[in-house]
């Protein structure tokens, strides 16, 4: 795929629709390039990552499926539904959370640069601070659960309307992280882009090992994370996320088949 010319970097490349999620094509340094090249004064928005457990929680959650159906850009996280779009002829691009937090603080951030962070643990937090020489973090950490808590939800917007930032960071899984950049948004009053990335900065850190790269290569991510914490990701891998893969597999299928257009203009 071509590199974004300058005057098109604002603009995320048109979207693909699979397994009942929204991709914009993308590499890691298109869509870096896109949120470099984002005025940090624009009313709030958010970059989404979605994986083939994003297809369940848009099933089970009407808030979590508005967010991911209007998110400013929604770059693919996972080489296993690549793969499978594959299949029918479709290439979503691959712009995993991980990769784009890891591009933006070693290329874009600048130490003096403001950020906001929601969610992680504060010797985190410090451990960031200190690797990149940052100056200018603002950290909150809601509780456990929060997102059921209207006051604490509550707490959580204020703290970004107070702290403006160009990336706000939300380092929490979803649908909590995308759920709460949702309020930020009907609040209206912050600017500034939310980035919805999971674990990403404790793998950025070095405090979650990152699976080794012939598993990356092969997609395998998600059997080295499963192996790892087996009692809390069975779920999201064996349940919700063969349910996304199921319907990536069908749309494939219908693709091969010219039943079905990926383009949501077709």
């Amino acid at each position: 795929m071509n590199s974004l010319s300058p005057t098109s970097r604002l603009q995320p490349q048109p979207e693909l629709r699979f397994a009942g999620l929204r991709f914009h094509p993308m590499t890691t340094d298109q869509t870096v390039a896109a949120l470099a090249a984002r005025p940090a004064d624009l009313p709030f928005d958010i970059l989404i990552t979605p994986n083939a457990e994003h297809a369940w929680l848009r099933r089970k959650d009407a808030a979590f499926d508005r967010i991911s159906a209007r998110a400013w850009l929604s770059t693919n996280d996972s080489r296993v539904l690549r793969k499978a779009a594959a299949i029918g002829g479709v290439d979503l691009g691959f712009a995993p959370g991980s990769h784009v937090v890891e591009r933006l603080f070693k290329t874009v951030i600048a130490p003096a640069d403001p950020i906001t962070i929601i969610g992680g643990d504060a010797s985190v937090i410090a451990d960031l601070v200190r690797q990149f020489g940052l100056t200018r973090v603002a950290h909150h950490n809601p509780p456990m659960g929060f997102i059921h808590d209207a006051a604490a939800v509550q707490t959580a917007v204020e703290f970004v309307v107070a702290h403006p930032a160009r990336f706000v960071f939300i380092a929490m899984g979803p649908p909590q992280s995308e759920k709460l950049c949702l309020r930020v948004i009907e609040d209206e009053r912050s600017t500034g882009l939310g980035l919805c990335i999971g674990s990403s900065i404790t793998t950025l850190i070095g405090r979650t090992p990152p699976a080794p790269q012939w598993m990356e290569d092969r997609g395998l991510v998600w059997l080295y994370r499963l192996l790892r914490e087996p009692g809390r990701l069975w779920r999201r891998y064996l349940v919700r996320g063969l349910y996304g893969l199921g319907l990536g597999l069908i749309d494939s299928l219908a693709f091969r088949l010219r039943l079905k257009s990926p383009s949501p203009r077709d």
